[in-house]
């Protein structure tokens, strides 16, 4: 017989399999099948990124130096790629719809640094197609276009360099003045490539939101931390070249950890609220209650389920569904403490685990929770425009450890059991499951 648990799995895995989910742009192998505002804007950044290409020649000086420090970032940038080969290609294909960012630009800002503009254009070119071939085979106008902006944030970034301090590059002066110059280079180099290609996902995939097409926070800390590195890389190169070659080990081993982190984290988040998943809401669920048996102490778990979420799905499409969603996941965070832990189940179920709560307690935060929900004016995008869904009411199921039972497959299963009634009760109330006997609780 399956547990609770496996039973819950599965039945959310038919019920997510029926649900429309918005599909992004298909990736096309052609620019001109892509939309005219979308191919218009490919090929305008492109142009940009030419004439600049074609501008650096200009004046050219290149010493041996130069094709040396070249030559450096060009093995760094391939060790990198290569170092990080299968979780890069996994981020790249996760993140399509949104930013992607990726360590190995801090070997392209540093030839911004410190090389000739065409050999710093050169290690900008080399490390993308080396990435195309070696990690995800997007359509080649895509990579293209990543490629020109980052020429453009590189040429913004040296005229910032070269406007404070004219007279040290292909490099820069240390003190307070190169301290000032690399800052300002560094803050345009990040902005202009942050902009351009924020628009071309907005541009690309109209369906979906701002706050998705910037990124997660943790995003724009690995490009901090990348162009962070390219300062220090550029500097090594510059006055202990051989230095870099510990730089690189340091940043390999870093990468490595960073990149295992995130996907940990993502393997335990539901991607659309941020919430706990499943797998690691039960995970967590197990733990706090082993710790309530040795230490003798209650636990709650809340079941809550949205009630008729299919009519605010039909009546406004599923983007404003994953949007109210969303606003929820936001709430129910913000109505729990700091110890407890929200869980999305799957379509509009949610999990929250009380650790130390008793059944009182359990249920004042229940009706919290329920009256908070029911309160809502949210804000959504639909179809027809913007709007806004109110009125959403909720069903919540309330358990505690030792009341409701002594096993979490026997906890899960009253909690569940506790919504299933108040939704027959009516709806839009809080159930308690009932306290069992003492052979009942295991």
């Amino acid at each position: 017989m399956l547990s609770i648990r496996h039973w819950r799995l599965q039945r959310r895995h038919r019920r997510d399999s029926d649900v429309a989910v918005s599909k992004w742009l298909p990736a096309h192998w052609a620019l001109w099948s892509t939309p005219s505002m979308v191919m218009g804007y490919v090929l305008a950044v492109d142009a940009l990124a030419l004439a600049v290409v074609g501008a650096s020649f200009i004046g050219l000086d290149v010493h041996t130096y130069d094709w040396m420090r070249f030559a450096a970032l060009v093995i760094g940038s391939a060790l990198h790629v290569e170092a990080g080969r299968e979780i890069e290609r996994i981020r790249s294909v996760a993140s399509e719809g949104s930013t992607y960012v990726s360590l190995k630009s801090m070997w392209m800002f540093a030839g911004a640094l410190i090389l000739p503009p065409p050999l710093a254009i050169a290690v900008i070119a080399i490390s993308y197609v080396h990435s195309w071939a070696r990690l995800r085979r997007s359509p080649p106008h895509r990579g293209f276009f990543s490629a020109a902006t980052v020429v453009l944030a590189a040429a913004v970034g040296l005229m910032c360099l070269r406007s404070i301090n004219p007279d040290h590059h292909p490099g820069f002066s240390g003190g307070f003045i190169g301290l000032v110059a690399v800052t300002a280079a560094t803050l345009a180099y990040w902005l202009i490539n942050f902009a351009l290609v924020v628009g071309a996902v907005l541009l690309s995939n109209p369906d979906t939101t701002a706050r998705k097409a910037l990124g997660q926070l943790s995003d724009q800390l690995i490009a901090a931390g990348a162009l962070g590195l390219g300062i220090s890389t550029a500097a090594l190169l510059l006055y202990q070249p051989w230095l870099a070659t510990v730089l690189l080990v340091t940043v390999l081993g870093l990468q490595r950890a960073l990149l295992v982190g995130q996907f940990q984290f993502a393997a335990r988040t539901d991607p659309n609220t941020g919430l706990a998943n499943t797998a690691f809401w039960h995970e967590m669920a197990a733990k706090e209650l082993e710790r309530a048996q040795n230490n003798n102490v209650a636990l709650g778990i809340l079941y809550l389920d949205l009630d008729h979420f299919k009519i605010v799905n039909d009546t406004h499409g599923h983007l404003a569904g994953d949007q109210v969603l969303k606003a929820i996941a936001s709430e129910l965070k913000h109505e729990v403490r700091t110890d407890d832990l929200v869980g999305r189940l799957g379509g509009e179920e949610f999990a929250i685990l009380l650790p130390n709560t008793d059944v009182n307690d359990t249920l004042l935060t229940a009706e919290r929770i329920r009256h908070r929900i029911g309160g809502l004016v949210i804000p959504v995008t639909a179809a027809a425009g913007n709007t806004t869904v109110d009125g959403i009411t909720c069903s919540i199921g309330a358990a505690t450890y030792p009341a409701s039972g002594q096993s979490l497959d026997i906890l899960l299963m009253a909690a569940d059991t506790a919504t299933y009634a108040a939704k027959e009760a009516g709806r839009n109330q809080v159930v308690t499951a009932p306290s069992r006997t003492p052979g009942q609780l295991s």
